[in-house]
């Protein structure tokens, strides 16, 4: 292996002490730039060697000082060799650091997560949302309350996490947090994330969780039937706040819109789609990508329903919209009122869209994937899993087939 460094040994006349001796000096060069330092020792100009960089005495004192010279040559050789292998690049700086054993601060985990968050937020609008930063924000916490808990300790250095503590902060966060399954997971996933962080920049040599799973369990989400939907849709109410609740829910339920796209949907977003009929074009906030919805005449009623009220006038909104847990504690006083014996949320519309009002009515997988606004076939998958009734509807298409097989048969 060919040398990436130049050494050069080097005295200085100018140097010259009382006893008459002369420093030696030790320049490192790389890439051009030098880093040189003096070597401690000194010896008689008459005994230096410009050609040799050593001394010419076959004295004990020349020998001990050019064995100390080569000692420091092998040094500088080590520390190009350990730079290589750590596949660290060689540049002056690094090399200096080598020589001098100047350690690096180490790198803290919640340092690291921080700064990480700051990123985020300030990608709010633009690359992330602000419930994705808040989700950060609440990783960082849940991390910083496990390291007092177990460790006694406010920050961690990035080279400390193992794999126990992947499995001591999983445990942490079921027992302690008490967590279900699949939200441990999404708060390991955000930690995970650090962690790659961490691995890209080499801050750490191995990847802690090697080895450990990070599968979800599969939840079934609630949804409302048809008829279920009817009850809902034909209740009277007299407040106003909860017919206006009832109104958002239902028009989540025709269009499939999560609460927060149903939060900043505007009124120029509706517009008129290729077949001449009104369409909703928007951005999911989750997953920023793009969501075309043909309206039904439910979801066209309801819009015609709120078209002068002040409120989404002023606010250029097609819906007077509540904070999210209102929403989803009027929704259990309008459930007990309907008579549905479901604890759905606001998301429940959601799923009701992509399995009563599409998937059961025939639309294909992929096209309610479209209007969900899902980047991958596999998130709306799930909804059709738990289709029994689609399933039934299916199959009496094929029983039929087979009767009317077996009574062609029995006829000949």
């Amino acid at each position: 292996m060919s040398d990436m460094i130049k050494i050069l040994f080097f005295t200085r006349q100018s140097k010259l002490n009382k006893d008459g001796l002369i420093p030696i000096y030790i320049r490192i060069t790389v890439n051009g730039r030098r880093f040189e330092t003096t070597t401690s020792k000194y010896v008689n100009p008459t005994q230096w060697s410009n050609v040799a960089m050593a001394t010419i005495g076959k004295s004990k004192e020349s020998k001990e000082l050019n064995n100390f010279l080569q000692s420091l040559r092998s040094k500088a050789l080590n520390i190009q060799t350990r730079l290589i292998n750590m596949a660290t690049p060689i540049t002056i700086d690094e090399f200096s650091k080598q020589w001098n054993n100047v350690k690096e601060k180490p790198k803290m985990l919640l340092e690291i997560f921080r700064q990480h968050n700051e990123q985020v937020n300030a990608l709010i609008g633009s690359q992330y949302s602000s419930a994705t930063w808040r989700r950060y924000v609440t990783s960082h916490d849940h991390t910083l309350h496990f390291l007092q808990y177990k460790y006694g300790l406010s920050d961690i250095s990035v080279d400390k996490i193992k794999y126990e503590f992947i499995t001591d902060y999983e445990f942490w966060l079921k027992s302690i947090r008490k967590c279900n399954h699949n939200s441990t997971i999404k708060y390991l996933t955000n930690f995970k994330k650090i962690i790659n962080i961490c691995l890209k920049n080499s801050w750490i040599d191995k990847n802690p969780f090697v080895g450990f799973k990070m599968t979800k369990k599969e939840v079934e989400r609630p949804f409302l039937s048809q008829e279920e939907l009817i009850i809902l849709a034909t209740k009277q109410f007299t407040m106003p706040r909860i017919d206006q609740i009832r109104d958002v829910f239902l028009f989540c339920c025709y269009t499939g819109l999560a609460y927060v796209d149903i939060c900043k949907l505007k009124r120029s977003e509706i517009v008129i789609g290729v077949d001449g009929e009104k369409w909703i074009f928007t951005h999911r906030q989750k997953t920023e990508t793009s969501s075309r919805i043909p309206l039904l005449p439910p979801a066209l009623k309801l819009i015609e329903k709120y078209k002068d009220s002040p409120e989404c006038i002023i606010k250029d909104r097609l819906f007077p919209v509540l904070s999210n847990q209102k929403m989803n504690l009027y929704l259990k006083e309008i459930a007990d009122a309907c008579g549905i014996n479901k604890n759905f949320t606001t998301h429940t519309a959601r799923h009701t869209f992509a399995t009563t009002v599409t998937l059961t009515n025939g639309v294909p997988i992929e096209t309610v994937s479209k209007m969900l606004g899902h980047k991958n076939l596999k998130t709306t998958q799930h909804y059709a899993k738990i289709l029994d009734l689609k399933v039934s509807e299916d199959m009496k298409v094929l029983r039929s087939k087979f009767k009317s097989g077996l009574e062609a048969e029995s006829n000949l």
